[in-house]
């Protein structure tokens, strides 16, 4: 998509980062992978053994580029939450794949990088619990049920009722909004969700933070200003700031017919995670 090319020229021009704050990651290991993706459906992807129907669900044409595209976001989210537990917050300008489940994909997604970071980092005991919030206005369906069975990782999502995708799984806490949900009740939901996520014994933070919640979105059905959507990420980093914990942010969806909507909400969301946490 071209906000992925627009939105770091948008940071370098607006002086939000600079040149040397950017790094490209390589592709993901199949070592690492497999600890959250089943094996057979990566060989799938890479014989191109998989199915029509199986790549119509996830919407590309299947492509060694596009696994090895894959592959790099997953590797990209992992190598921002090594930054983040070091200077306190990582930004992937791509990302939030949050409807790949384990042997499948559907949704534009084919691997779900916050899974596969989590379970990377549990594994090499770099944390012992983790917080996904999830504020994409469609459910982290895929995130939902692989984690289901992982103590370790709560996941959180808060998403339009109606919207994509139909089935919803169960994550740890959902909150399912009404259609055209607008500024007050949405930041209002979201500040009281977020009181109790105090709770929570956490680590590292996940944020999901597609800007499909804008009331501009073709697909979102919600209704928010980008005043709130500012306000909706502001919330979030203020929460992990005043617990002291990291947090990893993924741009996830977006879908406004004027690019320029989709590219300022993204750019927004750096701007407040570089002034309320710096790195």
């Amino acid at each position: 998509m071209l906000k992925y090319d627009l939105i770091p020229q948008q940071l370098l021009h607006q002086g939000i980062v600079s040149a040397d704050q950017f790094f490209e990651p390589t592709a993901l290991s199949t070592e690492v992978l497999f600890r959250t993706h089943d094996q057979a459906y990566y060989q799938s992807l890479k014989d191109g053994s998989i199915s029509a129907k199986a790549m119509r669900k996830i919407g590309f044409p299947p492509s060694p580029a596009l696994l090895e595209r894959e592959l790099e976001i997953c590797q990209g989210t992992l190598d921002c939450a090594y930054h983040a537990l070091e200077y306190g917050v990582g930004m992937n300008v791509a990302g939030g794949t949050h409807h790949a489940y384990a042997d499948s994909g559907e949704g534009f997604c084919i691997f779900n990088d916050f899974a596969v970071a989590a379970n990377q980092l549990l594994f090499e005991g770099k944390v012992n619990n983790v917080l996904i919030i999830d504020l994409d206005v469609h459910q982290g369906n895929g995130t939902a049920r692989i984690m289901q069975d992982e103590p370790r990782v709560f996941t959180f999502s808060m998403h339009g009722q109606a919207n994509y995708p139909m089935h919803k799984e169960k994550s740890d806490w959902d909150i399912a909004l009404a259609t055209d949900t607008g500024d007050e009740e949405y930041l209002d939901v979201l500040a009281k969700a977020l009181a109790k996520l105090k709770s929570q014994n956490a680590d590292l933070v996940f944020y999901q933070c597609g800007v499909d919640v804008l009331g501009t979105d073709k697909l979102g059905k919600l209704n928010l200003s980008k005043e709130a959507c500012a306000e909706r990420d502001r919330m979030v980093f203020r929460f992990c700031k005043e617990r002291g914990l990291p947090a990893v942010a993924a741009m996830g969806g977006g879908y406004s017919p004027q690019i320029a909507d989709i590219v300022d909400a993204h750019v927004r969301t750096f701007e407040i995670a570089s002034d309320l946490l710096g790195g």
